[in-house]
Parts: C-alpha cells; sequence; structure tokens
C-alpha cells in the first residue's frame, strides 16, 4: 500500500517515528518494493551481498528519494549510487532485521538480563551476512532516536533507530562500519524538544577530553593467559589470606617526560614490577571510567563500561590486568554507583525524562558532589548498573571493585538537612533501594565470578556490610566481602598526630578500634583521601621533627600491618611523600634517593614480605580467635602489645612503644616458653631508625619476657619454640 504523502515528508525531513515502516525491502503483489534515501544519487543500482545484480530504482523525490521492484525475496541490500562520473557503494541499514529477540525483550524488562553489555551499545558484529555496527540504546520516553557519528556527517536524518516499543530500546544495525568510530545519540523527547547530543551509557570507548563522543571499540582482548591466577583466587577463602593493596591514582602514579600520562603498556612495565618488588597482592585504581573533569580522580564518571581514553585503547587496559595476573597481582577498580555528574552529554535526563535519576531533587540530588543519585528502585537503572560490575569482572578479568560513598546511598538524608529528603515508606532513613541494589550486585557478582572480591567504603554503623545478602544476613545484610575500617584509620592517625607527651591520655585511640575489629571483615585503609585537600602528607601527619616523624610513621606502618585486616597503602606513602597528593603531577620519585625515605620503602617491603609468609599475621585477620591482647592498659608509657595466632603456625607478637623513650628490661607477658626471634623492628638501622633492639632474639619463661622496646618503634617477635 502506497504510503501517505504526509509520511514521506516526513519520512525525508527526518521526523518519522517509525523509517523500518517506510523504508528497505517489501514483499508485495509485484514482487518485492524497494525504497531508499541515498543522498547525492543520480542513479542506483541494487547488487544482493554477494554482488548479484538485482536491478535498478529511480530517483521519485528529488531529496534523494529512490524506489523499485527487485526480482528477489526481501534481504539486505547494497546500492551501487553514480553521479557526475563517480560511483560509490551503500548497504542499506533498512533491510536488515532486527538484532535484539523476544528472550532480550522478556530479560531487559524483567530487569534479569545479566548480560546488557552483549546486547546494549556499540558491537561489531556479522548480521545476515553482513559486517557492520550494531547500536542499541535505552530511551523508552524519546519520540525519536538517531545514531550520529563521523559516518554519516553527524546527520540524525540518516539512521533514526528501530523502537522495540515493549522495553524502550531502540536499534540499529549500520553495516560496513567497524571501530574507531565516533558517535552518539540524537534524542528527540516525548515533548517534540531535541535533547543535547547523548554519549552511549554503554559505550566501551570515548573520546579523550575536552571532546566527549563515544567510540565503537572490542572490548577487552581474547587471548588471556591468567587462568592460573583466577583459579588460585576462585579455590581460597580471602578472609584468610594475605591481601595487601596499593592504591593508584593512574594519572599522576609516574608521568612521561612531557608531564602527559603513562599509556596502559607503559604503565605495565613500570607499575607492575614495582608492586611486586613491594610485596603488595593487588593494585587498586582510583576510578579508570570515562570521566570529563581530571581533578575529579574519576569519581564524576561519564561512561562506566569505558577505560578512559587518558591511557589508551581499551585493549590496553586488558594487557595490563593480564600482565598483572601473571606477575601474580591482582586488579582491584574503584567503581561509582553512588553518583553520577551532570554533564549534559552523560545520563542526565538522558531521553527528555528523569530517566536514570529521580524527578525529585530530594531523593535525586547529592548535595556534597553537586551531583545526580541513580533511581536504584528502578529495575532498569539497577540492572544497568549490576551488569557493568559483571562487565569488569567479564570482559577484563578484574579481581573486584571497590564500592565508594556506600553510606551516601544507605541513607536518604545524607548530607541533608531537615525537609530536604524523603523517609521510606515505613517514615526511616533508610534507602532500601539501594540496600536492594547492593546486596543484588554483591549476589551477581560472586555467584557468577568464583574468587571476585568487593569492598565497602561504609563510613558509618551500618549492621551487616559484610554479612552474605540472603536470608541468614537479615534485610540489612549488603554481601561484601570486606568493610574500609574508616574508625581504624582516624583513631590512629590522630594518637599519631599527638605529641608523645600526650598520648598517654588518648591510648583508647589504638585500643578502641579492636572492640570492634572483627564485627565486619575489615580492610585498614591509608586512602588518598587522608593525603589531599589541605590534609598534607602522612609523613607530615606524624608528631615531631623530622627524625621523629619518620620514626612515628615506621612504628605506625609496622603496628598496622601487625593489627588484624587487609592492608592498603596509597601509592607515595611507601616511601613517605613529603608534599601532598596533587592529581597534576607525578609522586616524587626522586626521594627514594634519600635514606631516610628508602628506609621506610624497605619497611614495607619487609612489613609484605611478613604478611604474606606467617599465617599468624594473616589468616585471622578477621576472626577474633587468632588476637590476644598481652599488654591493653599501659597508657602511662604508651605501649601496647598483642598476639596474632593462626593454627598450626608459631604466634607472633606485636609490640609498639608510641614514646620516644628507650624502654630496657620492659617485662611482656608471653604465654609460650622458649626462643622467641625477632622478625622484625622498625627502628633497625636499615630502615632509617637508631638499631635498637633485642639482638635478633628474646628469651620466654613463667608467661612473660623481658624486652628491649626501642623508641618510636613497633617490634615483631615470632616463637620459635
Amino acid at each position: 500500500m502506497k504510503p501517505a504523502e504526509s509520511a514521506i515528508e516526513s519520512l525525508l525531513q527526518g521526523t518519522h517515528a517509525d523509517p523500518f515502516a517506510l523504508l528497505g525491502t517489501y514483499s508485495g503483489p509485484d514482487g518485492t518494493f524497494a525504497r531508499a534515501i541515498l543522498p547525492g544519487a543520480e542513479e542506483v543500482e541494487a547488487f544482493s551481498l554477494d554482488g548479484r545484480s538485482l536491478g535498478t530504482l529511480g530517483k521519485v523525490d528529488e531529496r534523494y528519494l529512490f524506489e523499485g521492484h527487485l526480482g528477489v525475496r526481501p534481504q539486505p541490500i547494497r546500492y551501487r549510487c553514480s553521479a557526475h562520473g563517480h560511483d560509490w557503494l551503500v548497504t542499506d541499514p533498512y533491510t536488515f532485521g532486527p538484532v535484539l529477540g523476544p528472550v532480550d525483550d522478556l530479560l531487559i524488562a524483567q530487569g534479569t538480563h545479566f548480560r546488557l553489555f552483549d546486547k546494549l551499545g556499540a558491537h561489531l558484529i556479522e548480521h545476515e551476512g553482513c559486517a557492520g555496527v550494531h547500536f542499541a540504546v535505552w530511551a523508552p520516553n524519546a519520540q525519536r532516536v538517531s545514531v550520529v557519528g563521523d559516518f554519516n556527517d553527524w546527520d540524525p536524518k540518516r539512521h533514526v533507530m528501530r523502537n522495540r516499543r515493549d522495553i524502550g530500546v531502540w536499534e540499529i544495525f549500520v553495516p560496513d562500519i567497524a571501530d574507531y568510530r565516533a558517535y552518539k545519540y540524537h534524542i528527540v523527547g516525548a515533548d517534540g524538544a531535541v535533547q543535547p547530543l547523548k554519549a552511549d551509557p554503554f559505550a566501551f570507548m570515548s573520546e579523550i577530553r575536552p571532546n566527549n563522543a563515544s567510540m565503537t571499540a572490542v572490548p577487552a582482548k581474547f587471548d588471556w593467559g591468567d587462568a592460573e591466577h583466577r583459579a588460585h583466587w576462585a579455590s581460597v577463602d580471602s578472609r584468610k589470606v594475605p591481601v595487601s593493596i596499593y592504591e593508584v591514582h593512574a594519572g599522576s602514579w609516574q608521568r612521561d617526560r612531557w608531564n602527559w600520562f603513562l599509556q596502559w603498556d607503559e604503565l605495565a612495565d613500570r607499575l607492575i614490577p614495582y608492586v611486586v618488588e613491594m610485596g603488595f597482592t593487588h593494585i587498586e585504581f582510583l576510578p579508570i571510567s570515562e570521566h570529563p573533569y581530571d581533578p575529579s580522580w574519576g569519581y564524576q564518571t561519564t561512561g562506566l563500561y569505558a577505560p578512559t581514553a587518558r591511557f589508551g585503547e581499551p585493549a590496553g587496559f586488558a594487557r595490563f590486568v593480564d600482565g598483572a595476573h601473571r606477575a601474580g597481582i591482582g586488579v582491584i577498580l574503584d567503581w561509582v554507583p553512588a553518583h553520577f555528574p551532570t554533564d549534559e552529554h552523560g545520563l542526565v535526563r538522558f531521553d527528555g525524562t528523569a530517566l536514570y535519576e529521580h524527578a525529585d531533587p530530594k531523593l535525586g540530588y547529592q548535595p556534597d558532589w553537586n551531583t545526580l543519585i541513580y533511581n536504584f528502585g528502578r529495575r532498569e537503572v539497577s540492572s544497568f548498573l549490576v551488569n557493568n560490575a559483571l562487565f569488569w569482572a567479564e570482559r577484563y578479568h578484574v579481581d573486584g571493585l571497590r564500592v565508594d560513598a556506600v553510606a551516601s546511598m544507605l541513607y536518604r538524608d545524607y548530607s541533608r538537612k531537615e525537609g530536604e529528603w524523603i523517609p521510606n515508606q515505613q517514615g526511616g532513613r533508610e534507602n532500601w533501594e539501594a540496600v536492594d541494589f547492593l546486596r543484588a550486585t554483591n549476589r551477581a557478582v560472586y555467584g557468577q565470578h568464583p574468587g571476585f572480591i568487593t569492598f565497602a567504603e561504609e563510613s558509618t554503623a551500618w549492621p551487616g556490610v559484610t554479612r552474605p545478602a540472603d536470608e541468614r544476613g537479615g534485610r540489612s545484610a549488603l554481601g561484601f566481602g570486606f568493610k574500609w575500617n574508616m574508625g581504624f584509620m582516624h583513631d590512629t592517625l590522630r594518637y599519631m598526630s599527638r605529641d608523645p607527651v600526650h598520648r598517654r591520655y588518648h591510648h583508647n585511640d589504638i585500643t578502641f578500634g579492636l572492640m570492634y575489629a572483627f564485627s565486619e571483615n575489615f580492610v585498614l585503609p591509608l586512602s588518598h583521601d587522608e593525603v589531599v585537600h589541605g590534609k598534607g602528607s602522612l609523613l607530615g601527619k606524624m608528631s615531631g621533627d623530622d627524625w621523629q616523624q619518620f620514626a612515628n610513621l615506621r612504628a605506625y606502618f609496622a603496628l598496622m600491618w601487625g593489627y588484624p585486616g587487609k592492608k592498603l597503602l596509597f601509592m607515595g606513602q611507601e616511601f613517605a611523600q613529603r608534599r601532598e597528593w596533587s592529581e597534576e603531577r607525578a609522586l616524587d620519585w626522586h626521594l627514594c634517593d634519600a635514606p631516610a625515605h628508602e628506609g621506610v620503602r624497605n619497611l614495607v617491603k619487609d612489613l609484605n614480605r611478613l604478611y604474606r609468609a606467617k599465617p599468624a599475621l594473616h589468616a585471622g585477620d578477621c576472626e577474633a580467635d587468632g588476637f590476644e591482647w598481652l599488654v591493653v592498659d599501659d597508657a602511662e608509657n604508651s605501649v601496647f602489645a598483642w598476639l596474632r595466632k593462626a593454627p598450626d603456625a608459631p604466634p607472633i607478637a606485636v609490640i609498639a612503644n608510641m614514646t620516644p623513650a628507650l624502654r630496657t628490661g620492659y617485662r611482656v607477658p608471653l604465654p609460650l616458653a622458649g626462643k622467641w626471634n625477632e622478625v622484625l623492628n622498625s627502628d633497625s638501622l636499615h630502615y632509617g631508625g637508631s638499631g635498637k633492639g633485642n639482638m635478633g632474639q628474646v628469651a620466654a619463661g613463667d608467661g612473660h619476657a623481658t624486652v628491649t622496646l626501642p623508641p618510636l618503634a613497633t617490634i615483631m617477635l615470632e616463637y620459635a619454640g
């Protein structure tokens, strides 16, 4: 049936909501009818994809609309266009059928599709015998969606997409294009308003800032060589093995000679061997997802599925992960589902409505960061985020995710005054939709990727952060593997900043944390947050003159490595960076030429070596029976001593003297008679200390030993029998 003139007019103007109903090939009483818009053409001949001539089309409108009958069944068509002595080929996207199927529709509608990253976004595929890119985007309230890019002159009339109305997804297969093509979505809202061009929420690659178009790309790589690494972590209980994390901002760990970012392969050549040398088990990157603003450090992401272009192509990051795994190092990513920025090319009012965010700012605006909050209660939004967690595990083989700002998700009144938030249905402040989302994420990644670990940066006393997210844990249980112990960080750093003469009055800054040390599975974080925004460096937080600051820092590190919980250290702290960290420059690596700084680095290496080698120091990190106080109340001398234990392993006593006084003949209770070897002394000359100690060994009898405690130092004694 011949379409109405108004329909053809809207088609030519690019305003028709369903061009697939008018363009392409159709069966009819006179055979197959073809209609195509072919800009610039004067003559058109149709061919099958295998090169057989099928007939010609005639121009029926000067705006390059062509029609004709073909002597074959409906199928994908390639046109040879001719004008002014020039020929070119165009494969018609409107002659191809849809890529998504009814099973996809069902799962997407239910919010239970766990392979969305295989379906939405831009995928290089072969479809109905032709290579090209399949584009699919969720925009349920749009009147019309087009994909625009460098392959169609950014013209929204050229590739208006097919609307799968039941699920609000728009799709089109664009033949004969491949990777590294820039694109965005041109979206007309329900009210007819044209939105700013939108980057693809599922883009696997983006342009380098300040440009922000999405790029067609093959995510990750195919020739992985890390099966042994992944099998190892799938076979162990991460709570009972050493986990020592080196937190890295990839843009400022080191830079090239032009002060530009290292590419992933350069980072692999430098960072992986360094982490191996230092003895860490994992690298944790501050967010590497695409983000427009460098000073956000990646926490204001606009492309959750795209490794930032600052460090090269996506496959480069995959090579980095593979190289780290082959060297025995895990890779953790900082992940930000807590908020997203308001950049107009991002998710904000994506289809002209509050789609990913809440319409009401009392629910959907985060005042701390001037950002928006995901609508976790919308199943498509929750599915988008859960799939992103699965994506990094699946496509890039990352070992874990550290989830940023969990507390801001859990509470509706987070950073809000009275009247600025809306209670839940029970009248409380809990955001149960966010709780359900976090539980779903942890169930998905732990269920589908054995050995994967999630970490929560949760700064309150929310009950059950690391309890299983099932009926055993209760409704509030979130299912994380570990929680950052923010209390440890704040209390102990406050203690270390005090003059030793005053520490006797603040003894509980060290002891208090051990009252709750086993209430969750904890990581002890000395993170980037402690060395920015005027807080100075970790070394600068220590009290005293320069020598005492170094001694305090060494004693603190040794106490931390002897304290129950996994370890995390931000880059630069391992060699006592003096300046506050800035994302604009590399770390001050020249400091390692100075003995005091290299001494701290040597200490961290030895702490990691001991921590990994001695089960007493790691097997009971999350279990109360792996810890026993030896000296808890000697506030007068600012001395702390405890025992770390593990089954079938010699115990290790950790003893800290937090004053500059050398204490000889100090009586330390020890449960086993015999020799105890001094396996670590933070006052060693090798670390830049004064060299005081116990000549490598002490003898215990009658339930105690007489020990020399070096000034501002922590020692470790291992039972030798």
